[in-house]
């Protein structure tokens, strides 16, 4: 049977447990803040980053994939320790070329197939497709098979966010202006998701408290419909502690059965979302 590893982006923000997995490997993603390229998380923290996405702070930081430099060394390096098939996670190709730098990379290594797996999201609600197949590897699954059952993940999955300025995702060519004009001009907290794999709107809505009711509202109807499966939760913020933990408290009352992970968002992500936003996603593993 063939030695598999998990490949996955940065932008996952995978949890330290994770991270220690001996079939594992993450790639970094990147920010460029006034002409200098720091790999984020390694390089920099959102805590150091927070700085820079403050209007007055000079110009905008931009983002970038990862290099396809470091994608071969990954590559090189699983081949040198015996693996032969790589599960490659990405975050959604609608808002970056990850999924596709891991195809270019491949054709540059000799000896080790590459599965390239779009998740379709960013953030933790792509870890949830990480854990999923670290799991399967554990338990003798094909490449084949892992695959297969992240498809099946994906159909059921679902992750939605609230942002306090829709400017960033403009900026960021992530979401048109003339919705963040809209917003900003009507004070809109619209509640956002990924469709046909980039971000838009699911509703607008006038008030964050309301925002954040519509979201609770969607997951009800989720856990009705899939009561006594293995449902997951992730809670996601940019130094939105206080967002975060509200949303973790009520969902722990009124759910305690869901398995729930809180977690900060990082630089590149943040660049995107802004300071202040939370994000909620869910899914059966």
């Amino acid at each position: 049977m063939s030695k598999i590893a998990v490949l996955v982006d940065s932008t996952a923000y995978v949890s330290e447990e994770l991270k220690n997995n001996k079939n594992l490997r993450l790639v970094y993603l990147s920010v460029t803040i006034n002409n200098i390229v720091k790999k984020e998380i390694e390089e920099i923290s959102l805590d150091e980053y927070k700085f820079y996405l403050q209007e007055e702070n000079g110009e905008f930081p931009t983002t970038s994939q990862p290099a396809i430099g470091d994608v071969v060394l990954t590559l090189e390096e699983l081949k040198s320790n015996g693996y032969e098939e790589v599960i490659a996670i990405a975050l959604s190709s609608g808002i970056s070329g990850t999924c596709s730098s891991y195809s270019i990379a491949e054709s540059m290594v000799e000896g080790i197939k590459v599965y390239p797996f779009d998740s379709e999201v960013s953030a933790q609600a792509e870890e949830f497709y990480v854990k999923k197949a670290l799991e399967m590897i554990s338990k003798g699954a094909t490449s084949s098979e892992i695959i297969s059952t992240l498809n099946e993940v994906k159909k059921v999955s679902q992750a939605y966010f609230i942002v306090d300025d829709l400017n960033h995702l403009q900026k960021g060519g992530r979401l048109s202006s003339t919705h963040a004009l809209i917003g900003g001009l009507l004070q809109i907290k619209p509640v956002l998701h990924f469709q046909d794999k980039i971000i838009v709107p699911y509703q607008k809505i006038r008030t964050y408290k309301k925002a954040i009711a519509a979201i609770y509202s969607l997951f009800d109807k989720f856990y009705k419909d899939h009561k006594g499966k293995n449902i997951n939760i992730c809670i996601i913020h940019t130094l939105a502690e206080d967002k975060a933990n509200e949303a973790e408290e009520y969902i722990r009352s009124k759910y305690p059965d869901v398995k729930i992970e809180k977690g900060i968002i990082g630089p590149v992500i943040a660049t995107h979302l802004g300071l202040g936003a939370i994000g909620v996603g869910w899914t059966i593993l």
